[in-house]
């Protein structure tokens, strides 16, 4: 009996002490597990933040890891469908649904059948129609603002910590509103690659060395999404 009792209770604490170092993922290939690390070094426990293409609570998501360990932010998600979602499960957030562009007003909105190819920009949907053999299954209007309209709406000063965006071939839309001088996330995690079938997308570069030039260093990149940290914050 006390061996047995022995080998139950070696086996408890193994078992706790394996659960004490898991981490968990919401993000597509751990984005938010880097971008939790760097927060961490930062000592933000609970950063703001503005997600952008939001797409789903918590599949795929950058910013549920950090709604579900106490921060609260801004999701931005055009789709009507899928920004049910957000309204049932993320309701301490503000919830949007809207798009983001370079002016107000209503734009096309083309809903793919997979949602996360979902785009307002009709280049985009073509190609994924014709070399992933995925169908526009609906065009939608929906309301477009730009991001400094979104700000004033909801009174926000300061921009939010984190930025996370995926909108599917406007993102250099959305970059390009920041005001780097004076408003700007300290962290911004934004999708970087071309859409392809066959894993030979084509890096943004363009965009990437934009926002280096701004001030921010190339923190990480998991080929698909590139994080990007405020130099000066970083390097204090």
């Amino acid at each position: 009996m006390k061996r047995l009792f022995k080998k139950i209770i070696s086996f408890l604490f193994k078992t706790s002490d394996k659960n004490k170092f898991k981490k968990f993922s919401y993000s597509q290939s751990g984005e938010d597990l880097i971008i939790k690390f760097i927060f961490d070094n930062l000592n933000i426990q609970n950063p703001s933040y503005l997600d952008i293409g939001a797409h789903h609570p918590y599949y795929l998501s950058n910013t549920a890891l950090f709604y579900q360990n106490g921060s609260r932010g801004i999701n931005i998600e055009p789709d009507p469908e899928l920004f049910k979602n957000f309204i049932t499960n993320r309701d301490e957030d503000l919830n949007l649904n809207v798009g983001v562009g370079d002016i107000n007003g209503v734009l096309d909105f083309y809903i793919i059948s997979s949602p996360t190819l979902n785009t307002f920009s009709k280049t985009e949907a073509e190609k994924y129609s014709k070399e992933g053999n995925y169908k526009i299954k609906e065009v939608k209007k929906i309301e477009v603002l730009t991001l400094s309209e979104i700000l004033d709406i909801i009174k926000l000063d300061k921009f939010p910590e984190f930025l996370s965006v995926d909108a599917e071939g406007v993102d250099e839309i959305v970059i390009k509103q920041i005001d780097f001088e004076k408003n700007f996330p300290l962290v911004i995690c934004l999708e970087t690659i071309s859409f392809s079938t066959t894993g030979n997308g084509v890096k943004n570069i363009e965009l990437i060395n934009y926002i280096v030039d701004k001030g921010y260093l190339l923190y990480a990149d998991t080929n698909i999404n590139t994080i990007f940290v405020k130099k000066e914050i970083w390097e204090r």
